[in-house]
């Protein structure tokens, strides 16, 4: 055993103390960070518009602060990006976070100074939580990789912007960076295939420990690794134990990486995005992902079958109930008010409070009125392939509202790497595990108002064709696992 993991062992220990102690203060917590960004953006632009100086506490807030998307709140994010200073937060974004929203074209997410290090400290922590549960830290003696977007960054009004992982890319701490792969050439290509392929032939030889990055793409790279090397990853890297994701559910492609990997490895679940880093995976024994209470972030939530009314519920952590499907709205230490960021979660424990990411609220099935959501259909597909041998590396949902004979149904895009030897049986299971997971879905079906849901193969491949061609490969991008229109599958009809 190293010094260097020794030492991580005892840290580990420390940080695990740390969290937890506000982790079992959370209403304290959250009152504390709420009360602390009233105070240092009073004297903003939307300090002033909204009453700020009147806020005493959370019903206060709720009244005079509306919840808002990207869209309702880019009058004041246009002129952050325009210059002006003390606009949403105090003085000016030490960043801009670049995404591209389906209907604001890009956007721009402001990074403060205060937000910065949360990002930063979250995945470290993470980390931490894992060695201090189980005393493995053997992996800090190898290297890591982490695949992410190109560091080089953009100078907006005298603002460095650039995508999230690649503004990362540049606070990886002096202890991390010998071990850390790919190089940093490497990972200034912009070209996504040639990257993949350009990190094979660095890392191939190397000593890999952890391993992180979306499902979707670390599948490719592990797909072209043993095309090179003629070897599954977990005989080509031996010390290979940990791997970390976020962004999607991991469950779809869990034993679709156990195949490529040869074994079963631990992994890491993260949640965060531009915006903030809102939750790791602080247990390998408990389901779910810590929500961090304490890192510059005042969280609300909304039931997802009250969002589109006119006045829906909106409470504090005080008021969540398990099992419940809530949209998450966000008030950051980086100017993000009343902020709907379009995540959907769900609580396993209020003691801790954890989450799983349920889907995207604007991502969801309800053409009949069925409202199915990403969580459902992922542990549908999860229970109906579980101790089969029938393996998928993507899909996709979409309604057929107009189809050519009988009752309207949804339909499945499926790309199969071991495709069920009866199509059949396999859809009859696969929409009766739906029908369980969603009441409204199965009064459909059993009503007659929808017939059984009908499924479409897609090529080898097609799914990273279909990202290729909208200018979405690699990345932070992944597909959505179901929309309630056809958009998506109408291109990937076109790509067969």
């Amino acid at each position: 055993m190293s010094l260097k993991s020794i030492l991580a062992k005892v840290y580990a220990q420390i940080e695990k103390r740390n969290i937890y102690s506000w982790a079992s203060k959370p209403v304290e917590t959250q009152r504390k960070v709420l009360k602390y960004l009233i105070k240092e953006a009073q004297f903003t632009s939307f300090g002033n518009d909204h009453q700020f100086e009147k806020i005493k506490n959370y019903d206060d807030f709720k009244k005079y602060v509306p919840i808002r998307d990207y869209e309702d709140l880019r009058p004041y994010i246009d002129k952050v990006v325009a210059g002006e200073k003390d606009v949403l937060w105090k003085g000016k974004p030490l960043y801009f976070a670049k995404t591209s929203g389906t209907t604001s074209g890009t956007k721009y997410i402001p990074i403060s100074t205060e937000s910065m290090p949360f990002h930063i400290q979250a995945a470290k922590q993470a980390l931490l939580m894992y060695i201090a549960e189980t005393g493995n830290a053997d992996f800090v003696d190898g290297k890591m990789i982490f695949l992410q977007g190109s560091p080089i960054l953009e100078v907006k009004n005298g603002i460095k912007t650039g995508r999230l992982s690649g503004i990362a890319a540049h606070f990886i701490p002096k202890y991390l960076q010998q071990n850390r792969m790919p190089t940093w050439e490497t990972n200034c290509i912009d070209d996504w295939e040639t990257k993949v392929n350009a990190i094979v032939d660095e890392t191939i030889n190397e000593d890999m420990r952890v391993i992180s990055g979306i499902p979707s793409w670390v599948q490719m790279y592990f797909e072209k690794l043993i095309e090179k090397s003629g070897k599954n990853v977990g005989t080509l890297y031996k010390n290979f134990n940990l791997f970390v994701f976020g962004g999607v559910n991991f469950e779809p492609y869990r034993q679709k990486f156990e195949n490529l990997i040869g074994r079963k490895v631990d992994s890491i679940e993260l949640f965060p995005a531009s915006e903030g880093f809102f939750a790791f995976q602080d247990s390998q024994k408990e389901k779910g992902m810590l929500l961090l209470l304490n890192s510059g972030m005042f969280y609300e939530f909304i039931p997802t079958d009250e969002f589109y009314n006119e006045n829906p519920t909106r409470i504090s952590i005080v008021d969540v109930k398990l099992g419940v499907n809530y949209v998450l709205i966000l008030n950051t230490n980086s100017g993000l008010w009343g902020y709907n960021i379009g995540d959907t979660v769900m609580f396993t424990s209020l003691k801790p409070y954890r989450v799983i990411v349920s889907g995207r609220i604007k991502h969801y099935i309800s053409a009949f009125g069925e409202h199915v959501i990403a969580k459902e259909v992922e542990h549908a597909l999860k229970n109906t392939v579980e101790n089969t041998e029938i393996s998928v590396n993507e899909f996709t949902v979409a309604p057929q509202v107009n189809p050519k004979d009988g009752l309207p149904y949804h339909e499945w895009f499926i790309e199969f790497e071991k495709a069920p030897e009866n199509m059949e049986i396999f859809l009859t299971q696969l929409d009766k595990a739906l029908q369980q997971q969603n009441a409204y879905y199965f009064d459909l079906i059993s009503g007659k108002v929808l017939q059984p849901l009908k499924i479409s193969k897609v090529v080898k491949g097609g799914f990273q064709n279909y990202m290729k061609s909208i200018g979405k490969l690699g990345g932070q991008n992944k597909v959505p696992r179901l929309s309630n229109d056809r958009k998506i599958v109408d291109q990937l009809e076109i790509l067969k």
